[in-house]
């Protein structure tokens, strides 16, 4: 044998190595589960990485840390123990950055978690406050429960949890309290945990994680009651007073809250800063009137410069899928979306079932004048199931891959008999996508709540998206995505478009404050003003889709 610089290896046995490679990956393509069930699976694995979004090349771990190292994650992670940390990011491009400021926050708070976290000893001291019930003043808030605390309870779907959720993690932020999660049963599977080192999902033991399922314990902890019946003093943050070891706070759809308008008024948050535990029930994303918030306005401000990122940094710290959720999620996108030129999310969600016809006919519409999708060509023959195979397609043909996201099969079963059925004017293939159609929402499910994160990140992968108007779910899409996204709008309400273009990527607070009801904003007579918001806050702006609701834009001149 000739010998070759280096080390030199019989020839039978590099022909053995060769067919190894080879025959491997075609073994595991072709055997149904070897891919889950086989020690073999994990070595190609490691040997062969599958292609995300815009990557020319299989990228390895070092490079799948230097894309996620834009400073939002502290260091010190095991890649391991959650994937898409390290690698969310290959398969979507983003240009926000979140600021210094907020990085910088996010290390104390992280210092904060970690020596107030749970079964630490100012936690157990907490505990033993809340269970005793007795008021607490300055003196013991500053000896026995030196840290506070904020419990976030979920409620309706995972758009909804999920908006505000991070809407609840930026109150902790802007009042350095731990924030603990009551990750029902339905979660528990959804998420890695946040932060090194220190857990965030509430004990099962915690004395008030049944607070806000029981109404009278609600009501008779309820901080709005409290305040709009004058029995807490407000008073200024040197003054001593007493305050109770915990309230309750619900800001659960605004219309349905105990006075809502008053938690967002300086004088009640200056009372709520002594208070060791809060517990908060919420299904909106409140972020808005947080800004509004004269104490915690500067501070809001710049942590985000960008108004438009707030959401979209949030739910990437503190969301990010589970390893289990992850495979779904990028062994979905790795079989029928990655190999496409262009993906386009169309994100479904319907009110009233009789007008499915009508939007189906609106959706049609909107993919074709808005996201460019292309119209078919009548004159064109019927395209046949060989002419149509993709080993058929010439190496100029462009593909474009349609992700619906719906609880409703109508919708794809539809647009994807029509677009097989006939040839595009551009000769463009089209491929529509479905991944679940659950038929109906099911709360208080796991594996529904599984596929639902599933289909938001997937939505959140494609270039183009188009989301139904007034759903959470398409929201938080939206935003996690930091796609501005085309909004269907509901038929039979005199809408006479199809869809309208979204003003920013953030959520929209469907249900804010009806009036700015707190001692500063009174008139001379003493009753509450009724302003419009947007009319004096730049970055304020009513949402395209529920005009009553607000959300932030971006702004560009001086504030």
């Amino acid at each position: 044998m000739e010998n070759q610089q280096g080390l030199t290896v019989p020839r039978s046995f590099l022909t053995a190595m060769a067919v190894c490679f080879i025959a491997l990956p075609v073994l595991v393509i072709l055997v149904p589960g070897i891919h889950h069930e086989s020690s073999i699976s994990d070595v190609l694995g490691r040997l062969y990485k599958l292609h995300p979004v815009g990557q020319g090349a299989a990228h390895n771990d070092s490079n799948a840390h230097n894309l996620s190292d834009d400073g939002l994650f502290a260091p010190g992670f095991d890649e391991k123990s959650c994937l898409s940390r390290f690698q969310h990011r290959l398969y979507r491009k983003s240009e926000r950055k979140p600021s210094a400021y907020l990085l910088s926050k996010l290390r104390s708070y992280e210092h904060l978690h970690r020596r107030c976290g749970l079964y630490t000893d100012p936690y157990n001291r907490t505990l033993t406050v809340i269970r005793s019930g007795e008021d607490v003043d300055d003196t013991t808030t500053g000896s026995i429960t030196a840290c506070k605390y904020l419990i976030w309870h979920p409620v309706n779907g995972l758009g909804n949890r999920m908006i505000s959720l991070a809407s609840t993690f930026l109150y902790a932020l802007l009042t350095d309290r731990v924030l603990l999660a009551d990750l029902t049963q339905d979660m528990a599977d959804l998420f890695c945990e946040p932060f090194l080192g220190s857990p965030w999902i509430l004990p099962l033991e915690f004395p008030l994680r049944n607070l806000a399922r029981n109404g009278k314990l609600r009501f008779a902890h309820s901080a709005g009651k409290a305040l709009k019946n004058s029995t807490l003093k407000v008073t200024p943050p040197d003054s001593p007073a007493k305050a109770p070891p915990f309230l309750f706070i619900n800001l659960y759809q605004g219309k349905y809250a105990d006075e809502p308008s008053s938690f967002y008024c300086d004088e009640s948050q200056s009372f709520l800063r002594r208070v060791p535990c809060l517990s908060l029930l919420s299904d909106q994303y409140f972020v808005p009137s947080l800004f509004l918030i004269k104490s915690f306005k500067k501070e809001a401000i710049r942590l985000f410069p960008e108004k438009e990122a707030v959401y979209h940094h949030l739910v990437h710290y503190l969301m990010l899928p589970s390893n289990q959720a992850w495979e779904l999620i990028t062994r979905f996108y790795e079989a029928n979306l990655a190999k496409a030129d262009e993906r386009i999310g169309l994100q479904v969600r319907v009110f009233e079932e009789q007008f499915i016809p009508i939007l189906t006919d609106k959706i049609l519409t909107c993919l074709q004048n808005q996201t460019h999708l292309p119209k078919i060509d009548n004159k064109k023959p019927k395209l046949s199931s060989s002419s149509s195979s993709p080993r058929n397609q010439t190496p100029t043909t462009t593909t474009t891959a349609v992700l619906i996201t719906s609880l409703y099969p109508q919708f794809y079963q539809n647009l994807s008999t029509m677009y097989s059925n006939k040839q595009t004017v551009s000769g463009e293939v089209i491929k529509f996508y479905q991944p679940s159609h659950e038929g109906k929402q099911r709360f208080e499910d796991g594996e529904h709540n599984m596929k639902a994160l599933v289909e938001i990140y997937l939505l959140s992968m494609c270039e183009k998206l188009v989301i139904s108007a007034d759903s959470t779910f398409g929201y938080a899409a939206q935003g996690l995505g930091a796609n501005r996204a085309w909004i269907l709008l509901r038929p039979g309400y005199g809408f006479l478009d199809s869809c309208v273009r979204d003003l920013s990527v953030e959520p929209c607070f469907q249900w804010p404050p009806p009036s700015r009801n707190c001692i500063g904003d009174r008139n001379n007579s003493g009753s509450s003003r009724h302003d419009d918001v947007t009319e004096n806050v730049a970055y304020l702006k009513h949402c395209e889709d529920w005009k009553s609701g607000v959300k932030l834009v971006d702004v560009h001149e001086e504030l």
